[in-house]
């Protein structure tokens, strides 16, 4: 199995990489923190990968995604499965006094992604087969006053694999979308974590089940998916009164 991990230095993308170098797996490693990359570039040949290639890369510049996308093809000879993991939780009040701000982070969250998924759709539609994942976030769901900036980005990215997924299906290429809740890693260090916090190793074993049952939707952990049922169906007049963290 031959794999591509964007933004392979996150948590979660580094325990689900764990699993797949379990089984075996060639990755391909982006990220752009080298000594991060070569620190988990170690562990995962401890773990069993049969191949770790790397690439330093700041997935905001769009302009060199194909780029990217053809240097993993000229090392690893073809893909099976690509899992896109990269992303910015950015100062919500920052991004409210700033437009350039809000950019950014929409580039990071949102546009980045699109351009990945508009590149690895194409390629597997064509081989009619594999596995395209991103990690999205239950914040996605219903925006609320304290993140609505990160959580818009999310839902756009939700949206989109919705679609991605209807154009794929016939082409046997599974789209699946992963939505965690609060996961303490080093990018939630900062926040305050409650009684539904989930562990990284938790989650990542969590998205790698997922890319291999090639499900289309998974809630981590699934009690989320109860809880944004309700958030979601919640009618606005009452939504816009709660003050939600």
């Amino acid at each position: 199995m031959k794999l591509l991990i964007i933004g392979a230095t996150s948590a979660l993308a580094h325990e689900a990489a764990k699993c797949f170098a379990r089984d075996g797996a060639e990755l391909f490693l982006v990220g752009r923190t080298p000594e991060k990359l070569e620190v988990i570039t170690s562990d995962l040949k401890v773990r069993g990968a049969q191949r770790v290639e790397t690439c330093l890369l700041d997935l905001s510049d769009l302009s060199r995604h194909q780029e990217l996308w053809d240097q993993v093809l000229a090392t690893l000879g073809e893909l099976d499965m690509v899992l896109i993991a990269h992303g910015t939780l950015g100062d919500q009040r920052k991004c409210e006094q700033s437009v350039a701000e809000t950019l950014k982070e929409f580039n990071n969250n949102c546009l980045s992604v699109i351009s990945l998924l508009t590149i690895s759709a194409n390629y597997f539609e064509q081989r009619r087969r594999g596995c395209i994942a991103v990690i999205s976030s239950v914040a996605g769901d219903r925006g609320r006053k304290s993140n609505y900036v990160y959580a818009s980005a999310k839902a756009a990215q939700t949206v989109f694999l919705q679609g991605l997924r209807n154009r794929l299906f016939s082409s046997g290429v599974t789209v699946v979308t992963v939505k965690p809740g609060f996961v303490v890693t080093p990018m939630t260090a900062h926040m305050k974590s409650g009684i539904l916090a989930a562990s990284a190793r938790a989650v990542g074993q969590g998205i790698y089940e997922a890319m291999k049952k090639k499900n289309d939707v998974v809630y981590l952990p699934v009690f989320w998916r109860p809880i944004m049922f309700i958030l979601r169906s919640m009618p606005e007049t009452l939504f816009k009164r709660l003050s939600l963290g």
